[in-house]
């Protein structure tokens, strides 16, 4: 791979625009693609794709054409761009786009799928025949009409990211990268990027819904890799979700680089922490990653309709202490896990799962709530038009407690607190956890003591829930745009976070007596 400096790159403006010019010839980049912002557009894909109605009719109708319950097709127009730096140096640039149309039939809890990248009648046609073949019986007929929905907009642009030029965004990712340098004379190298995606979708169906997005997401980060005395440490940061540019501030920046290059000097000064099971103090926004993965999922409603989840017969009983409030909601402005529709067309809501510890609802797509006799909570999701859709999270937190911050510590005594954890593994079922812990300290008499390293927390997550004792008032959302929540070979963006809080007990595997 070729590096060339930022100088160099810059110089290479006139070609790149040419080859921007040449590609809004393509098909995969309609005219009005580089244009204004407008997350309401009805009518986008029938004016760039020929997308009629009546050709929605025609593809559900051969789609339910064996019989099946319900059918509904989900088309996708996405343009992501990716600028990468390394140490002040242009290692990578490029964009992406992906363009097609995903058909399901719903035949009880089963589901046919089929998509293509083309989007036109017979490839269309071919791909609903696929889908329709999950059932074996009387053909049935789409709604005569489809009825737009009227949605909130959690996350306006003033400007399309197509329209932001390059020339733009290399400036934060250059002054990010400086800034890590500046800050500290242990930084030895520094990789920052930014990374910016718009994503219009259109679904209908065959009950005669019809909703259409426009979905951005957006993330400037920073990875900062510092020497002392020939030992290296590596930490990073990032800041983003579904943001416009403008959220990219001289003052984002100057956060980024600050909190990247403290988090890896203060890994020198690191111990390690005492092995065994011990209180743990889990800090506030980031580590809500706990929550999501160790119990979040096993409130979706798929996992507990298979009996799957410990959650599964829990609807209605206790699940934590009264002060324990779980929530997961679409409606949060500018969060990563924010949307104004899901991917079946029901619209972005809140839900309550855990109410002052009583588990009041799961996660529910269309098939799940059919099933429980409920209604869709909004959590139909998919990664993209090649797939299909399943229960997943959106933006899932422990609300506020009573307690003071200062107070939870104390009540931890000789324990340990989490700032940050990474490369985690669960049993969905179960609930049982493992996690790296990237950041943290030693609670030592009740007061935070010296930074810890290469540790990890192990637990189960119904018995966490049950055993978070104290919850402080300080409730942070995570405010990175980079997570990505794995489930069945599908990643969905998910955003997290929540209070300082008190767990009893949980596995730490130090090694320091």
């Amino acid at each position: 791979m070729t590096i060339v400096s930022r100088r160099a790159f810059l110089r290479t403006g006139a070609t790149a625009t040419a080859f921007a010019a040449a590609t809004v010839a393509s098909p995969l980049l309609p005219r009005g693609w580089y244009g204004l912002a407008g997350a309401e557009d009805p009518d986008y894909f029938e004016r760039e794709f020929a997308v009629t109605d009546a050709l929605c009719r025609k593809v559900l109708s051969q789609a339910l054409a064996k019989g099946g319950d319900y059918a509904d097709l989900y088309f996708e127009h996405t343009v992501s761009n990716y600028l990468m730096l390394e140490d002040g140096k242009v290692n990578r640039a490029f964009s992406d786009i992906a363009l097609g149309v995903g058909i399901r039939t719903v035949k009880g809890d089963q589901v046919g799928y089929g998509f293509t990248q083309e989007i036109g009648e017979k490839p269309m046609l071919a791909a609903a025949a696929t889908a329709a073949t999950i059932a074996s019986g009387t053909a049935k007929s789409a709604s005569a009409r489809f009825a737009p929905l009227e949605l909130a907009d959690h996350y306006p642009l003033k400007t399309l990211f197509t329209a932001v030029p390059l020339e733009t965004k290399l400036p934060l990712v250059q002054k990010a990268n400086d800034r890590c340098f500046a800050l500290s004379p242990l930084v030895v190298k520094v990789n920052a990027s930014f990374h910016d995606q718009q994503k219009r979708i259109l679904v209908v169906t065959s009950d005669g819904v019809k909703a259409g997005d426009l979905q951005p997401r957006s993330y400037l980060t920073a990875s900062v890799v510092a020497e002392k005395g020939g030992r290296r440490e590596r930490a990073g940061w990032n800041f983003g979700g579904r943001r416009d540019f403008a959220f990219f501030t001289p003052a984002i920046v100057e956060s980024l680089a600050k909190t990247a290059t403290e988090r890896a000097v203060l890994l020198f000064d690191a111990v390690q922490p005492p092995a065994g099971e011990m209180p743990v103090v889990l800090g506030p926004g980031v580590t809500g990653v706990l929550l999501h993965e160790a119990i979040g999922h096993g409130m979706e409603a798929d996992f507990n309709r298979k009996n799957i989840s410990t959650y599964s017969t829990m609807i209605g009983k206790k699940v934590a202490e009264p002060f324990v409030t779980i929530v997961d909601d679409g409606t949060l402005p500018g969060q990563l896990g924010s949307i104004n529709v899901d991917d079946e067309g029901t619209p972005g809501q809140r839900t309550v799962l855990v109410d002052k510890g009583i588990l009041t609802s799961y996660l529910h797509d269309k098939i799940s709530a059919k099933f429980y006799g409920v209604k869709p909570t909004g959590n139909g999701r998919r990664e993209s038009y090649r797939h299909f859709v399943i229960p997943r999270m959106r933006n899932t937190y422990m609300v506020a407690g009573p307690a003071e911050p200062e107070e939870v510590i104390k009540a931890a005594g000789r324990g340990i607190y989490v700032q940050d954890v990474s490369n985690g593994q669960v049993k969905i079922g179960e609930g049982d956890f493992a996690f790296f812990v990237s950041q943290g300290r030693v609670i030592e008499n009740g007061r935070l003591g010296a930074p810890i390293k290469d540790v990890n927390i192990m637990g189960n997550g119904p018995k966490m829930l049950a055993n978070t004792t104290m919850v402080a008032h300080d409730f942070e959302i995570h405010a990175g745009g980079t997570g990505a929540c794995g489930k069945g070979g599908q990643a969905a963006p998910c955003g997290f976070g929540q209070p300082t809080c008190l767990i009893k007990s949980l596995t730490v595997g130090g090694t320091r007596g």
